[in-house]
Formats: structure tokens, C-alpha cells, sequence
């Protein structure tokens, strides 16, 4: 498995993610993490160190938003989750979009996850700041 980045660590992530078992989460991130995200939602922007980065995936979670893995993408220094997120609020407000997540990963460590979305302005809209 040289010159490849090690699937499992996505399935990890994912499987952290869908537990809620945050700790776990942290110990596959970097300390110096960056994760990037479109748009001007409450999630969007640059969350910067592992507290922002579980905090935004925290805020995720508890908007009820349920993902779909459709594949995990193998590249020389990173991963990428092509995803389907839905959900629907209350209030009757709708999240479906698809997403591909970028993961770099460095020594073993995800440094970096930029966020690419199918339809920003409903992400922005499901998760109103």
C-alpha cells in the first residue's frame, strides 16, 4: 500500500462521526487542523485546531443531519468522501445536497478537510446563523 493514503483512516472518521465518540475523532486529526467550508452558514468558513473542528462537526450532528457514504476516493496524500447529507427541521427547512470531503492526510494525521457542496445556499439556509 505505498504511495497511497490508508482508507481506513476515513472509515475511522466516519465511524467516530456517526458515534459520536468525539475522542476518537480527535485522536485522527492533527492539532493544527484546518477544514474548510463554503458559504455563510453557521458552519461555514475556516474552523482552525481540533476544538473548532469537533465543534463544527458537533453542530452538524445536532442539526439532525443524517450522511450517506456513496464511495471513499484512495489519493497519494489524502482521501476524499463523496457524501449525501439530509435532514429536515421543524420549521420545515430541508437539507439534501451531496458533498465531496477532502481529507489531506500527513504522517498518519488528517491535517486538512475542505468541504465541497452540491448546494451552498441550502446548506446556508438549513443552518441559519
Amino acid at each position: 500500500m505505498a504511495n497511497q493514503a490508508n482508507k481506513k483512516m476515513a472509515e475511522d472518521f466516519l465511524s467516530a462521526y456517526k458515534d459520536h465518540d468525539w475522542d476518537s475523532v480527535e485522536k485522527l486529526l492533527h492539532p493544527n487542523i484546518e477544514w474548510t467550508l463554503p458559504g455563510e452558514g453557521k458552519i461555514s468558513g475556516t474552523a482552525k485546531g481540533v476544538d473548532a473542528v469537533i465543534e463544527r462537526v458537533k453542530t452538524i450532528v445536532n442539526g439532525g443531519v443524517v450522511t450517506t457514504l456513496h464511495h471513499i476516493l484512495v489519493g497519494q496524500y489524502g482521501l476524499t468522501l463523496s457524501l449525501n447529507n439530509t435532514a429536515t427541521k421543524s420549521d420545515g427547512r430541508v437539507l439534501d445536497e451531496e458533498l465531496a470531503t477532502v481529507l489531506t492526510v500527513q504522517n498518519g494525521q488528517i491535517t486538512k478537510i475542505d468541504t465541497y457542496l452540491s448546494d451552498v445556499s441550502m446548506m446556508e439556509k438549513y443552518f441559519t446563523i
